[in-house]
């Protein structure tokens, strides 16, 4: 084993260590309920003083620990993806600095500091993001970090409009003059970083990064530290009487764009990015239905099955020379059995099957805003998401499962124990973190009171989706969806409703258009010609003309005598 590797393997030793020494703390301090704030002064501004700040609770030490827990199995899985890599070394550091600033987001509660953190998320995603050096990876990495940026921009906005309350704590703060300010300037915040419409076309696109990072990337760190950021303030959020409107108005669509994109979507990889988007959305509706509790406890089951989905793609993609598309896999089962069940496990977590973790905080969300329904409209759309969930990941695994194989039948599909540890732990974990966090995690839900009907309606949905995707799958002939044979429709769902194109090059479009007409038809033509360049071309002929006239030949003065003769006896 090579020096570069032997690094790798002590990076997720590390993270072992880590999560090891960190679950004990989590579970002590859940049972306990209880929450460690340490303050170091470190000097005074006048009457301001700039505080280390650390807080300890549960929220934070659980969240801790899943981020480590999904760090060191993607380290460990990627010392097979990423064996051919010749900067390995250079990938695990960043994967590490990654880890660092989300955990600098979670345990400081001071904004200042938050900061960085949050500013380590999206540089380091923006060098995750171009690892491979090509012109696609540049043109992700370039929207995510400035998309990015904008969220940066709004959290030090909302630092300066923070500073007349004498202290950025998180814990301590309270309702002042540009109170509104502040609460658009942080949901803005984690809108961009969570990927929200209508900032949603960075997650998409940040698939160009290695498999390993798009796992660690989009199930627990970087688009859940929006999410995150929410949850902390929400106690200073949802004192505004706008917020939890916008935010399940905002949340509801972003999920619904990103549940239709997933269904005309082709790239393995972009599917599960929009699955995360789906979810990102639910877990923010759940915040805008005052659900809070529900919202981190699905965030929590959600990265974990997430992790796991990506790390099972990755193997697919590892087997199949790097392809990503859909259409080239199929027929798994038998070569590849622990990648397969990994992959339906995680696939029925998704889509909140019975006593799977997804189960217990998806189900509980729609149950919830089922009894809580404030908009009929809200309601509805919520359930179609659902079911609209359950189609795509049908397709998914109609398709790469159990489809027919397109790929070289010389490929050879294997599972070594690198990557079958890390998905057999992940799938443990994805069935039984969700009965024991309702078990364990207090959620201060009050009781319920439904029907039957309103019960079983989440998973009518469910089953409704799945059937669908089956039937259309398994019919003989192959007929084009209504949705689908609408060019404007079909369009809207694979540019996630014209945002990739409004996010992009699109917007730049029609200046430069009028830039390229005013080059040619100005710039290059009528000021060549009446400009400077164009009069000195002119009397270049003119002048010669003169000059000519005044060389000392006889035949010229000859010639000038005779105009000046006629000239004379033209004026008598």
């Amino acid at each position: 084993m090579s020096m570069q590797f032997k690094i790798h393997k002590q990076a997720s030793m590390l993270m072992w260590v880590l999560f090891m020494l960190m679950a004990p703390l989590s579970t002590y301090m859940m049972f306990s309920n209880t929450t460690t704030l340490i303050e170091w002064t470190l000097f005074n501004i006048s009457p301001t003083p700039i505080m280390m700040t650390l807080i300890m609770d549960p929220v934070g030490t659980m969240f801790a620990s899943t981020v480590l827990l999904i760090s060191a199995n993607v380290l460990q899985f990627s010392t097979v993806y990423m064996k051919d890599d010749k900067f390995i070394d250079r990938f695990t550091v960043l994967v590490l600095l990654f880890v660092l600033s989300m955990n600098m987001l979670i345990f400081f509660p001071h904004l200042m500091i938050l900061l960085l953190g949050w500013d380590g998320l999206g540089l380091v995603s923006f060098i995750l993001v171009i690892y491979y050096q090509n012109p696609k990876s540049l043109a992700a990495g370039m929207i995510t970090a400035l998309t990015n940026r904008i969220g940066d921009v709004m959290l030090l906005l909302s630092i300066a409009w923070t500073l007349n309350q004498g202290q950025w704590n998180i814990i301590h703060m309270w309702e002042t003059s540009a109170f509104s300010w502040q609460a658009g300037a942080i949901m803005l915040a984690a809108m961009t970083k969570s990927a929200q419409m209508p900032f949603s076309s960075w997650l998409p696109a940040a698939m160009a990064a290695p498999t390993p990072v798009s796992a660690l990337v989009h199930s627990s760190t970087l688009v859940t530290a929006g999410v995150f950021l929410l949850i902390r303030f929400y106690p200073f959020l949802s004192s505004t009487t706008w917020f939890n409107q916008l935010l399940l108005l905002i949340a509801v669509c972003t999920t619904t764009m990103a549940s239709l994109s997933a269904m005309t979507e082709c790239d393995m990889k972009k599917i599960i990015a929009l699955s995360t988007l789906s979810q990102l959305g639910m877990m923010m509706a759940a915040m805008g239905l005052n659900m809070v509790s529900l919202a981190y406890f699905h965030m929590i089951t959600h990265a974990l099955f997430k992790a796991l989905l990506f790390i099972c793609a990755g193997t697919l993609i590892h087997s199949h020379m790097h392809s990503q598309d859909l259409r080239w896999m199929g027929n798994i089962t038998t070569q590849m059995p622990t990648t397969t069940s990994c992959f339906m496990l995680a696939n029925m977590a998704l889509c909140g099957a019975p006593f799977m973790s997804g189960f217990y905080s998806k189900d509980m969300i729609v149950e919830t805003s089922i009894f809580y329904a404030q908009n009929l409209t809200m309601l509805i759309t919520i359930l179609f998401t659902v079911s609209l969930t359950s189609f795509y990941t049908m397709r998914l695994s109609l398709t790469t499962i159990w489809g027919p194989s397109s790929c070289s039948p010389f490929i050879q599909l294997e599972e070594s124990q690198s990557l079958t540890s890390p998905m057999l732990i992940l799938s443990s974990m994805s069935i039984i973190s969700g009965a024991t966090l309702m078990w364990a995690m207090p959620m201060n839900q009050e009781p319920m009171t439904m029907t039957t009907t309103m019960k079983i309606m989440p998973m009518i949905m469910v089953i409704m989706g799945l059937l669908t995707a089956w039937s259309m799958n398994t019919q003989q002939v192959k007929q084009t969806p209504m949705m689908m044979s609408i060019p404007l429709t079909h369009y809207a769902s694979c540019l996630m409703w014209f945002l990739v194109p409004l996010s992009s090059q699109f917007t730049m479009k029609v200046p430069m258009y009028i830039s390229h007409n005013y080059l040619k038809s100005l710039d290059q033509s009528w000021l060549e010609i009446l400009g400077g360049q164009g009069i000195t071309k002119s009397s270049f002929p003119a002048s010669n003309s003169m000059m000519s006239m005044f060389n000392t030949k006889p035949v010229n003065y000859l010639m000038m005598s005779s105009i000046l003769m006629l000239v004379v006896l033209a004026l008598l």
